[in-house]
This record gives C-alpha cells, structure tokens and sequence, in this order.
C-alpha cells in the first residue's frame, strides 16, 4: 500500500493549477454526496446499505493512511452518510435529482477544471484516484489554513518531480 505522501503527490501531480484544485473544491463533495445518496437506497440488511459499506471500508482505509486525517476523513464520510440516509427517504425524484444530478454536475465541474489543467483526471491512470480525490480536498483545506507546512512541501516537490517526468 503506497503511503499518503506517496498517494497525495501522485494526485497533486494531476491537479498543480490552482483554478483546477478549486473546482475539486465544488465537484468532489458533490460527487461524494451524490454517490451516498445513490448507494443510500441498495439496502445489504434491514438498516445496513451499500453506502454504509462503502463509508467504511473507506474510513478504515483513510485511517490506515494517517490516524489524524484519517479521522477528519470518517467525519467527513459521516457528514455524507447522513446525507445520503436523508436523500433516500425523500421521493424518488428529489432522490435521484440529488443522486443523478449531484454526480452529473460534480463530473462537469471536474472536468472544466481539468480543461484548465491541459491534463486528464488523475484516476484515468490511477483507479484509486477516485479514493484520494477526497483525501485531496481534505488535505489542501488543511494545507490553505496553514496546517501540515512540512507535509504540503514534500508533496508539491514530488508532485511537481512527478509531472516534470510525464512530460
């Protein structure tokens, strides 16, 4: 399992345009979202869905990465299972408004950034891109308010060593 320096500078390396990084501020939580409220209402037992699922095997493996951002990570998760437990009660076409529509509109937002960026989405390489896109976004919050200095500088340098041997 590569570390969360190593997976970080990866999908830095895919996202060094800052107007990039600030439409994954927008496109990721949305998609997350969306995903929560879709998966919200695949039930696996009688209270147990597959959203439930897919929130832990994500926290663990957040946590597995770094205890403290791991922990920011099973909150955020948390923000969005109880999102998603709303969504799948409300009708099915406010559900699927919030699921479909929440998804769509997070993937356009996504990819104008990219447009931007003159790079292809980082997990069109990296399927686990798809895990770490909201890692990112945790983690450069944490980087904007001044928090991680060390981390943030070993992961831009990487990241930055990354790209320069794509090219």
């Amino acid at each position: 399992m590569r570390s969360l320096e190593e997976q970080l500078s990866q999908y830095a390396s895919y996202h060094l345009d800052r107007r990039n990084v600030a439409t994954h501020f927008v496109g990721i939580p949305l998609i997350v979202l969306a995903v929560a409220a879709l998966l919200a209402r695949v039930p696996l037992t009688g209270f147990f869905s597959l959203m439930h699922l897919v929130a832990l095997v994500a926290g663990l493996y957040y946590l597995l990465l770094d205890g403290r951002i791991g922990l920011l990570m099973v909150l955020f998760l948390a923000v969005c299972v109880a999102f998603g437990s709303w969504a799948a009660g409300q009708t099915t076409t406010l559900w699927l408004l919030l699921g479909v529509g929440g998804f769509v509109l997070g993937w356009i937002i996504q990819f104008i950034g990219h447009v931007w960026e003159g790079r292809k989405p980082a997990f069109v390489d990296d399927v686990m891109g798809l895990a770490i896109g909201p890692l990112f976004v945790v983690v450069e919050l944490l980087f904007a308010l001044g928090l991680l200095p060390q981390l943030r500088q070993r992961v831009m340098a990487q990241a930055l060593a990354l790209r320069q041997g794509a090219v």
